[in-house]
């Protein structure tokens, strides 16, 4: 099977088609033949050498795929060969086949066409473990998703409105801020002009923040916040060292965390699995959520597809159809 690797960490450019052996799955686990696979952050730190696979993982790229189940395992459970899936891997989806935990998969979404399915896994996983999972968030409750035209922050903004939350997006662009507000946003703020503290705080204070930036923006999302607020924190594009007021924290009640989907244990994500498949999928035949492609690229054009994510600006998911 053709598969993309790199030899060595480093830019784009490293990255090669090459071929190897097609996989057996072992037991729980299905062989699916690749419709198409999402690019996504831990791909590009992946292949600069700062996110290594877990321990067992496939070393080659790709969080989430679309396609065709075509061998089981022993004790794959519900699936049969030629059921069409989408799902979260553990790695190797840059690659024809790949096998994955059967527990992790998901039918593609009534209406939803097979290779933009390729684009949901990894974004609906992240959102609903660190926004949904768990937790209570009262109606009407104001939610600030920073980033809101990406790929995690445009699956953030579509399950906030779903849910009944006053969604509040950040972007840097018109283009973005009319995106976010397709989305079902009630408020796209310009972050480069306006002052999301205040334009928040005039709203009572947010109840739950999704945040990518770190950094200098962690004061400003405590001074966002209303008591009893969540933050959550997925990345650190502005540095990972920040300013703390702890008074301000211990006032106000916050909880501050974070995560990384990838090291979760199996079970919990087969958990995640079960719970977007009964609350969020039907969503999507309702025609209350929709899958956001930017752009499919060939396999062949991996390099492309990386420097693309790489140079932001990008709404939505960018995947590769192989």
């Amino acid at each position: 099977m053709a598969v993309i690797e790199f030899a060595e960490p480093g830019g784009p450019e490293v990255m090669r088609l090459a071929r190897r052996p097609v996989p057996e799955p072992g037991p729980g686990q299905v062989l699916v033949k690749v419709t198409a696979a999402g690019v996504n952050g831990p791909d590009l730190k992946q292949r600069k050498g700062a996110y290594p696979p877990p321990p067992g993982a496939s070393d080659l790229m790709g969080l989430e795929v679309s396609g065709e189940v075509v061998a089981l395992g022993e004790g794959a459970g519900r699936w049969k060969t030629g059921d069409r899936i989408c799902a979260l891997t553990n790695g190797g989806g840059y690659a024809e086949y790949v096998t994955i935990d059967a527990r992790h998969c998901l039918p593609v979404p009534e209406g939803v066409d097979e290779v933009d399915a390729a684009g949901l896994c990894e974004t609906y996983f992240t959102v609903w473990s660190n926004i949904f999972h768990g937790h209570s968030i009262p109606e009407g409750g104001v939610f600030l998703v920073h980033g809101g035209s990406g790929g995690i922050g445009s699956t953030a903004v579509q399950l906030g409105a779903a849910r009944g939350l006053r969604v509040f997006s950040t972007a840097g662009t018109e283009k973005g801020l009319d995106f976010i507000r397709s989305l079902g946003a009630e408020r796209a703020i310009n972050y480069r002009t306006e002052d999301f503290v205040e334009i928040v705080k005039e709203a009572g204070g947010a109840d739950v923040i999704l945040d990518f930036m770190g950094g200098d923006y962690l004061p400003r999302n405590l001074a966002a916040a209303r008591i009893d607020c969540r933050i959550v924190q997925l990345a650190f594009d502005r540095g990972i060292k920040a300013e703390l007021n702890i008074g301000l924290l211990m006032t106000k009640r916050i909880i501050l965390t974070g995560s990384t989907l990838r090291p979760r244990p199996p079970e919990f994500k087969a958990t995640v699995a079960r719970e977007l498949e009964a609350e969020a999928w039907p969503l999507f035949k309702a025609g209350k959520l929709r899958t956001v492609t930017h752009k499919v690229l060939p396999m062949a054009e991996v390099v492309e597809a990386h420097r693309m994510l790489e140079a932001g600006g990008h709404r939505g998911k960018i995947l590769l159809k192989m």
